[in-house]
Formats: structure tokens, sequence, C-alpha cells
């Protein structure tokens, strides 16, 4: 793949992104952010790839994947399991005709198997459901494997805001893990939110109490992804904006912090400077390539 080939993100948008930037207004960060990338994203290439949607692992209309091929006929293939965010009670894999596809298309055209992961929301499935839907859908990536050409030793998932919350809690979690153990080769947490918590600064707080049914401080603690890290956690890859929903960069470097300490060395760590809470995960697949290039060796070097 030429790099030249990829979009590059417009002057303008930039300097929208620098304006906004210190603020959070969802609208804003959440609503363009997605309507000026899909703009962009709609001139990336997509040759190359071959997509199989709707695939069910579940029963529930949320309880689908997409996945996204490299068309060159190989096997034995790492595979990307992406999560998708939407503060627990909103968001969908697919929140435009680009994203989050996007994400898919740039690993496949690195010869990344691409799983694009839908799962409920917390008004069908309470805590734990959006990790019970992780879990089957890893489930279901494994037991597909051969026919999807991945090696099964090779497997990641990767979430972005609230589905890294739900992808942190299967892989760090054991009593939300099957028997044998998560089954993953790693964890790649952009802009996740690994502490549940109801502080007064969170500006999601209803939507946290909304999907773990309580405010009482100590349960969230007990169910927050980042308070069940310890030195036999898989290995994990963090990133964060520079503009960041309020908490959520606080979150994520809590987590490298506990990585870092249970396991007396730093987990791979980007952040990115001057992108926003959105922007993070909807620029990936255009010509800037820092982050993505970076989650690309973290799979050929997980640690």
């Amino acid at each position: 793949m030429m790099i030249s080939q990829l979009p590059e993100i417009p002057p303008d948008l930039r300097a929208f992104m620098a304006e906004i930037g210190p603020q959070w207004v969802p609208s804003v960060h959440i609503k363009q952010m997605i309507e000026r990338f899909s703009a962009v994203l709609k001139y990336s290439p997509k040759d190359g790839v071959t997509v199989r949607r709707d695939c069910p692992y579940g029963d529930h209309s949320r309880q689908m994947v997409d996945v996204y091929l490299p068309n060159d006929g190989q096997t034995q293939r790492a595979a990307v399991l992406y999560v998708h965010g939407g503060a627990f009670t909103d968001g969908n894999r697919n929140r435009s005709d680009e994203m989050f596809g996007n994400v898919l298309t740039y690993f496949a055209r690195h010869g990344i198997v691409g799983i694009n992961v839908g799962y409920r929301l917390a008004g069908d499935a309470p805590y734990p459901g959006g990790t019970e839907d992780i879990a089957a859908a890893v489930k279901w990536a494994r037991d597909h494997a051969g026919e999807i050409g991945v090696d099964p030793t090779r497997i990641f998932l990767m979430g972005h805001s609230a589905g890294a919350t739900h992808a942190g809690s299967y892989a760090y979690d054991k009593r939300l893990q099957p028997a044998g153990g998560p089954g993953i080769a790693g964890l790649i947490v952009i802009s996740g939110r690994m502490r549940a918590e109801t502080s007064p600064e969170n500006p999601r707080a209803e939507k946290v109490v909304a999907y773990y049914g309580t405010s009482d401080a100590a349960k969230l603690n007990d169910l927050s992804p980042v308070s069940h890290v310890d030195s036999s956690s898989v290995p994990t890859f963090v990133a964060w904006a520079e503009y960041e929903n309020p908490l959520i960069d606080v979150h994520c470097a809590e987590l490298v912090f506990k990585l870092s300490a249970a396991k007396k060395r730093t987990p791979p760590v980007v952040w990115l400077r001057g992108h926003n809470h959105s922007s993070i995960v909807a620029h990936i697949n255009t010509a800037e390539d820092t982050l993505g290039h970076a989650i690309r060796q973290f799979i050929e070097n997980p640690r």
C-alpha cells in the first residue's frame, strides 16, 4: 500500500479540531467529527479487501460482526476485533458508511483480518452484558479462525471509549473470562473508560450508572477494568488524545501506571497530539499513520 494513496486530513478540519479541542461538547466532538471525517474517509482506498457483513455470534440484532479480509489468500494471520464506543447507551459498529469500517479496512489492507464487533447496549444488557458479548465475539473468532484465515493464537481486542471498557473487563477480570483464560494475544485500549466512576467532573456519569446499575464508589471500583490488572495481564497497548472526553486521559494514565507497577515495565503508549476523543479513531486509514503504525508494531511484538 502506498501512503500517497491515502487522503490527507484537510487543513480546515485540523483547524476546527484545534479550535474545539479544549472544550467538551458531545454534539461537536462526536457528531461533527463523524460527519467531517466520513467525508474524508470516502476517498480512502478500499481495494484488496473483502467484507463479510452481519455475521451473527448471538441471537440479538446487535450481536453481529463484520469481517474484513485481505484478498491475497494467505492464512494464519493476526486478527483485530474492534469494539466501538458510545458511553454504554449509544453507538453502532457502523456509525456511518465510512466509520468504523475505516479501522478494519486499515488493518485488512495491512494484512491483518479486521472484525468489527457490535454488542448490546445498557438498556438491553446492563453490566456485565457488554463484556459477555465481547466474550462471545472472541469465541466466534476462535471458532471461525480456520474459515477466515486467522491464527487463533494471534487474536487481539481493540476497544475505543466504552468499547474499551467492555474489552478491558474481559481481558483483565478473571471472573468474566472462560476457564482457560481470555484467549487473546493482547489488548489495544484507545481512549478507554478504564475506571467506572461518577465524579462531578465526569460528564458521562449518568451513563455509567445506566450500565453498572449503581453509583456506589466501592462497587464501581470493583467493577472497573483497571482494578483487575496484575502481573499476568495480557500484553496491552494504550493510546489517548490530547483533547479527551474529561477524565478519559486520567483513566488511561492510571491503566499505564497499574500495568507498569504490576509488570515492572511500561506498556507501549501513544499520546496523539491535536486529536480528540472521536478523531483518534476517525482518522485511521488517512495519510496520518502515527497511531496505526504503532498498533501494527504492537501486534507484531506484543508485550
